[in-house]
Parts: structure tokens; C-alpha cells; sequence
């Protein structure tokens, strides 16, 4: 169990990391909860869909690169390099913030549309993909044996992501709406991205 901490942790940060970020899929949930109107069907379309991609990625993804050493140290040193990037790129918004993050007004849409919307910004969205299948997947893929236990920590944080945002929207606005927490926030994820990343390509 002990062994499975860190695998789990790992998943966990990582995950976190990656969802953490002002987009249009979190400015979505965030709209909702502070309109309390279809919150629960809309994270539940957010997690689920995590947990498919996720386990894609984990599961066909991590299985085929660990068959082959050499694809399994390509895929590491490439998910290494892509969580440096991506933690500079923090770093970088960090230093130089954007305005933050607003609710938004507006007529109230229908479940129907909001369901549409919301599986839109997910399935639709190119970087999705890149983050849960390819990132998450090669990241998972270096655990070998345990990459399941990495994946389970990469579902938590999306859950606990989806679920505070949602339901705790009215509680969040306040900091969100504040460009300078943002730019704490992104501090924060470019120091776990970048240790993640070194983590990753010291030992490939």
C-alpha cells in the first residue's frame, strides 16, 4: 500500500497540474455552479469523461510502451520534456498574468444545451487528448507495474477538481475573479511541473 502512495501522489499532481489552468472547459463548470443550474450533470460529463480518456491512455496506451524498453524511455523522456515545457509556460503566466477569470451573465441555458456544451468543449478540444491520452498515458507508462495506481491518483484530482469547481463555485468566485490569484496558482503548477518533469528525465 505504502508503494502505492507515490504512483498515486504523481497521478494526482500531475492530473491536478493540468486541469488547474483558466480554458473554456472550467470557465463552463465555474458558469454553472454560479448559476446553480445543471452542476451535477455537467461535472459528472467532465469526470466521466476523464475516466474514459484516462484509461485509454493508462490502459491501450501504457501497455503497448511498456512491451518495448526503448518505446518506454521515448515515452518518458517525451512526457518528461512536455511537463518542462508546460511548467515554464505556467511560469511564464505566472510572471506575466491575464486577467482573471469572470462568471459571466446571460439567459440560463437548457440542460439539453448545456450537456451539448459541455461534452463539446471536452471531446472536441485537441488538447484534451494531448493531455489525458498522450501526457498522462507516456507519464503513467514510466510506472510500468504500477501505472494503474498513477492513473487512479490522475481520477481523483479530476474528480476533486470538477466537484469543488462545480459545487463550490460561489465560494470561488471571489478568487478566481482576481488576476492575481491566478498568478499564484500558476506559480504553483509550474514548481510541480517542472519537479515532475526532472523527476521523470533523471530517471529514463
Amino acid at each position: 500500500m505504502a508503494n502505492a502512495l507515490l504512483p498515486m501522489s504523481a497521478g494526482f499532481a500531475t492530473c491536478m497540474s493540468l486541469i488547474v489552468s483558466i480554458g473554456a472547459q472550467n470557465a463552463f463548470v465555474l458558469r454553472q455552479g454560479l448559476r446553480r443550474h445543471a452542476v451535477l450533470l455537467v461535472v459528472t460529463i467532465c469526470v466521466v469523461s476523464d475516466v474514459i480518456l484516462i484509461a485509454l491512455g493508462v490502459g491501450g496506451f501504457g501497455t503497448l510502451v511498456t512491451s518495448s524498453p526503448t518505446l518506454l524511455t521515448l515515452c518518458t523522456v517525451i512526457g518528461g520534456c512536455f511537463l518542462l515545457c508546460y511548467g515554464f509556460l505556467a511560469a511564464r503566466r505566472a510572471l506575466r498574468p491575464a486577467s482573471g477569470l469572470e462568471a459571466g451573465t446571460g439567459e440560463t441555458p437548457s440542460r439539453r444545451r448545456a450537456a451539448l456544451t459541455c461534452l463539446a468543449m471536452t471531446w472536441l478540444n485537441p488538447q484534451t487528448y494531448l493531455e489525458t491520452i498522450l501526457l498522462i498515458g507516456s507519464v503513467a507508462a514510466g510506472y510500468g507495474a504500477m501505472r494503474w495506481e498513477f492513473g487512479a491518483g490522475a481520477l481523483a484530482a479530476s474528480c476533486v477538481w470538477f466537484v469543488a469547481l462545480g459545487f463550490g463555485a460561489r465560494l470561488l468566485t471571489g478568487f478566481f475573479s482576481r488576476p492575481g490569484s491566478w498568478r499564484v496558482l500558476d506559480g504553483v503548477i509550474a514548481v510541480m511541473m517542472v519537479s515532475l518533469g526532472t523527476s521523470l528525465l533523471a530517471g529514463a
